[in-house]
């Protein structure tokens, strides 16, 4: 088996290159190795982003520096492969209003490249979305508890209105991408799945204030950082750690049955991000320093995913919950603690 995996030396893509790697498949790691997140983050930036790219090197994935614009150039590295993973993305909200162009040319442009090249070579793809395509009117329909917002019912399936609420350029161009994995899969036959994520979490995740909140308030801990919460702190998020994320891709190639899914960690894992402080707190012995500011622009307070469809379509569930995944992430931290001190610049 061959896999090219876009976007392989980030977080997720990483993850997706070691579990097809271990599994005995040949991995291409398809990455333009931007650095728009880590750049506005006190971490060492260019170390941090290498090293990802240098670990897949160690453990035999092959490293193609292209990127998901340019369409002849992906489809030429695709050449021979019998699955492609679309992890490539611009995910952070705030970049995404901040520089509109760089989201809608990689979230739109690059998806729409990668479904092409699928079509013409004929074989599956899945790709990441995110739960923002729904917006965020969500908002309106909580309660609030004293640790999370509350919502009945509990978990939000794939039937839920899309786009509602207050928009970012964040929202359009992911639910664009969403919208043309689902347009694929109806006119040309392509089986391709269009995977709404949520609250992603793991080693090797250099996560920051712009995206990736369990790894920024983990490395932050550990560091002995103060940690900002945008809001109250009741925010919640079915949190779901990337190797169970990398079983739901490989279920898929499995079970060949396009779609959208929506992927997490459901109920069980939910957790609002004082909670997480509270984990935190409990796998470091101290309670990290924690201020508040103003929600911002577009946040989403609530997502709980009812994940029963990819449990009955694809026989997928998450295994991983949250104190074991966190206790892990941290664990990674420390042992890679010059990656977030910022020597480098």
């Amino acid at each position: 088996m061959k896999v090219l995996v876009t976007g392989g030396c980030g977080f997720l893509g990483s993850h997706v290159c070691e579990f097809y790697i271990k599994r005995g498949a040949e991995v291409i790691s398809y990455d333009n190795m931007t650095k728009h997140e880590l750049e506005r983050t006190e971490f060492a930036a260019e170390a941090a982003r290498n090293y990802n790219w240098d670990y897949l090197k160690k453990i035999g994935v092959s490293l193609i520096k292209a990127d998901i614009r340019n369409h002849q150039e992906l489809l030429g590295n695709a050449q021979g492969c019998d699955y492609i993973v679309h992890t490539a993305a611009q995910p952070a909200m705030t970049i995404s209003w901040e520089d509109p162009h760089l989201d809608l040319s990689t979230n739109v442009i690059g998806t729409f490249n990668v479904l092409e090249t699928a079509r013409k070579l004929k074989v599956p793809v899945a790709s990441c979305a995110t739960v923002h395509v729904y917006g965020n009117r969500i908002n309106e329909t909580l309660k609030e508890g004293s640790r999370r917002y509350i919502r009945e019912p509990e978990g939000i399936d794939e039937g839920h209105p899309i786009l509602e609420g207050t928009l970012t350029p964040l929202h359009a161009s992911k639910s664009a991408a969403d919208f043309y994995v689902k347009t694929y899969a109806d006119t040309y036959g392509v089986e391709a799945a269009s995977f709404r994520l949520t609250g992603i979490y793991g080693a090797r995740q250099f996560g920051g204030e712009d995206h990736g909140w369990v790894a920024n308030f983990s490395i932050r801990s550990v560091l002995g950082r103060p940690i900002t919460i945008f809001g109250s702190g009741k925010q919640v998020r079915d949190i779901i750690y990337a190797t169970d994320v990398c079983e739901a891709f490989d279920a898929f190639y499995k079970a060949r049955r396009p779609g959208i899914y929506n992927i997490g960690g459901g109920p069980a894992t939910a957790t609002s991000l004082i909670e997480c402080i509270d984990m935190l707190e409990k796998i470091n012995g101290g309670r990290p320093d924690v201020r508040f500011a103003a929600d911002r622009h577009g946040d989403l307070r609530y997502f709980i995913c009812d994940i029963s469809k990819a449990k009955t379509r694809l026989g997928w569930s998450p295994k991983v919950m949250p104190e074991e995944g966190i206790s892990s992430l941290v664990g990674w931290i420390r042992e890679n603690r010059p990656f977030f001190i910022g020597d480098d610049k």
